[in-house]
């Protein structure tokens, strides 16, 4: 392992290597990735791999946007089928305050270039002809929302990172960061230690405790969210269906499995990754009134992951005022994997040119302590 680098990258999964990859194709490749366990082994590699652009808020509107139009691309760039299948995200209004608030971020979405569209019943039956749509009151769509192979991205980036020059440096654990008259000089880890003048702290659920390493107190936590996949089907569903109402989504992989989960209102943050049985019966209640035909789906398996959540569900990008050199790029609230794209790529300029192509001013840690939020309203719960 390098005893310096200009760079160090805390965390495997999308976000991290994904910087490492954007880091190198700028020309900086004196970077060490440094993750505790593998590639994807946290939250990337246990998320549902859902790509919507359907947001309450500009900046989470921006980021899909770009985010989308990247993944896209991504086959070429990275040279590895990543899987991605622009199905479209289904998102059903079931009260008449959801209907109004659903129409007002379409609105917002369709005036930053996202073609959103509200759905009658009856349109809503075209798309997913199996849907139970007796409670429904209309529905929103985007055909260019869909989903993707998270593995396959992590590791195209990881791939396309060492051919670079990039270290990446699995199962090894940072044990502490040492900062210097406020100024980020050290990163300390089981298999020694490494100079830097930039920490980027990607480590998804861990980044609080990554944080406070750096003397940072940050507000983000982690919370248990569990998903499960069914047996295998032939081909019939497009779409990713999600309900805010219902804290639910699911969506058919090119493999033929159903993977959906549904959230917990009662849940507490913690590291808790055990599947319990209580997911299993709410989360199968609620697709068979989704869809009927489920009734006699066999369950093949089940597991769990974290969201990193913050005080308003949007991320926390860019350098912190108390220590210069401490890169943040965490607090998706369950969203990395989709932001991934454009994110990774600001990250990287930052670092390399000091400014980004797209402003992340608003999503700066500081905004808790101003507090000046505006709360992201669509996520899963």
């Amino acid at each position: 392992m390098r005893e310096r680098a200009h760079v160090v990258i805390v965390g495997g999964g999308v976000i991290g290597t994904g910087i490492a990859y954007n880091l190198a194709r700028l020309g900086m490749t004196d970077v060490v990735l440094v993750e505790q366990k593998r590639h994807s082994y946290g939250s990337t590699g246990r998320c549902g791999g859902g790509i919507r652009q359907q947001w309450s808020t500009e900046e989470n509107i921006k980021l899909a946007k770009a985010s989308v139009e990247l993944f896209e691309e991504m086959n070429e760039e990275l040279g590895v089928d990543i899987g991605f299948i622009q199905g479209g995200y289904l998102i059903p209004a079931f009260t008449e305050d959801e209907v109004a608030a659903y129409k007002k971020n379409m609105a917002l979405q369709n005036s930053l270039g996202v073609p959103t569209r509200y759905l009658s019943n009856e349109e809503i039956k075209e798309i997913v002809p199996m849907l139970n749509t007796e409670k429904m009151m209309g529905a929103t769509f985007c055909p260019t929302d869909g989903h993707a192979n998270p593995f396959a991205v992590t590791e195209g980036y990881a791939k396309n990172a060492r051919k670079m020059g990039v270290d990446i440096e699995l199962f090894t654990t940072v044990t502490g960061i040492d900062v210097v008259d406020g100024v980020v000089r050290r990163v300390r880890t089981d298999k020694g230690d490494i100079e830097t003048d930039f920490v980027v702290n990607a480590a998804g659920p861990y980044s609080s405790l990554i944080g406070k390493m750096a003397g940072i107190d940050m507000p983000n936590r982690p919370y248990r969210h569990e998903i499960l996949a069914t047996e295998r089907f032939r081909h019939f569903l497009d779409a990713m269906v999600i309900s805010f109402h219902h804290g639910l989504y699911f969506s058919q992989t090119v493999r033929g499995e159903i993977v959906g989960g549904i959230g917990n209102p009662d849940e507490k943050p913690g590291y808790n990754l055990t599947s319990s049985l209580d997911f299993a019966v709410r989360m199968a209640n609620a697709l068979i009134e989704f869809m009927p035909q489920f009734r006699n789906v066999n369950v093949v398996r089940q597991w769990a992951g974290f969201y990193d959540v913050t005080p308003d569900a949007k991320p926390i990008l860019g350098e912190v005022d108390e220590v210069h050199g401490f890169i943040q790029a965490n607090g998706y609230s369950g969203h990395g994997f989709m932001l991934a794209p454009i994110v990774t790529r600001l990250i990287a300029e930052l670092i390399v040119n000091g400014k980004t192509s797209m402003p992340i001013d608003s999503m700066n840690m500081r905004r808790f302590r101003d507090k000046n939020m505006v709360h992201e309203a669509n996520v899963v719960g």
